[in-house]
């Protein structure tokens, strides 16, 4: 279904999917607040864009009620701010939530990666090479967060640690739109790919100490870069020149 109103909330919707189908019904909330979220995520969605419920009804084809149980789910997320009679609106990019949620990466990764090690295979390990590469290569900044995320998850995956993992994987999906954000300083990129050529050394040497001190930096700096980038814009995102400093991600 295409929109046809004239707000500004409801031109953005237009990259949003179409009206949910009859099927779908049951559960319509859920994914009304999913195809919401993708669209912040992706930045079909800018961060302050209104949320009109009744641009979002007529998009999907739905009453206003099920758009209101979507818009709090989303708010009890963080993806959308509501405020008293003004409305609900995309979240604005926080440099404190961005640096809060690479920090807790870097402890959930550094456990993640410690014990996966040992239960890594040969077959895993040539998994996690062609993954590495295919992130390398890629120029697509939508391709590429996912690359990375496909990366980093097949560090981990061995691990056989379900709950780790799908706290680890929501992270990734909260850190997406600010990683967005880094993609945009090309010179972090040859970096970040290095990084990642190390970190899968230490891997496959089966370093567990080596390997959590690389992966924790590597996260850290990047939460640091993208604090710096948000609290003070794009030219403070490049840090002075300092021994042992890389710049990340």
């Amino acid at each position: 279904m295409s929109v046809t109103g004239h707000s500004p909330s409801d031109n953005a919707l237009g990259g949003l999917p179409a009206a949910l189908s009859l099927a779908e019904r049951g559960s319509t909330p859920r994914l009304i607040a999913n195809a919401l979220r993708a669209a912040i995520v992706d930045g079909t969605l800018a961060p302050g864009t209104p949320l009109r419920q009744d641009a979002i009804a007529r998009h999907f084809s739905v009453s206003a009620i099920p758009v209101r149980e979507a818009l709090r789910q989303l708010e009890s997320e963080g993806w959308a701010k509501v405020e008293m009679n003004k409305g609900a609106t995309v979240a604005p990019l926080s440099a404190d939530e961005a640096r809060e949620i690479y920090e807790i990466r870097a402890a959930l990764e550094s456990l993640a990666i410690g014990l996966a090690i040992p239960a890594h295979t040969p077959e895993s390990l040539r998994h996690a090479e062609e993954l590495c590469k295919a992130a390398s290569a890629e120029t697509e900044p939508s391709l590429y967060v996912a690359r990375n995320e496909a990366f980093h998850r097949s560090l981990y995956e061995p691990a056989a640690r379900p709950q780790l993992l799908a706290m680890i994987g929501m992270l990734h999906e909260r850190g997406e739109r600010y990683l967005r954000l880094k993609f945009g300083l090309p010179s972090y990129k040859g970096e970040s790919d290095r990084e990642h050529v190390a970190l899968l050394k230490a891997v496959r040497r089966g370093d567990v100490a080596a390997a959590q001190s690389l992966v924790t930096r590597h996260l850290l700096d990047t939460g640091e870069l993208l604090h710096r980038f948000l609290s003070r814009g794009a030219d403070a995102a490049t840090p002075a020149p300092a021994a042992g400093r890389s710049r990340r991600r």
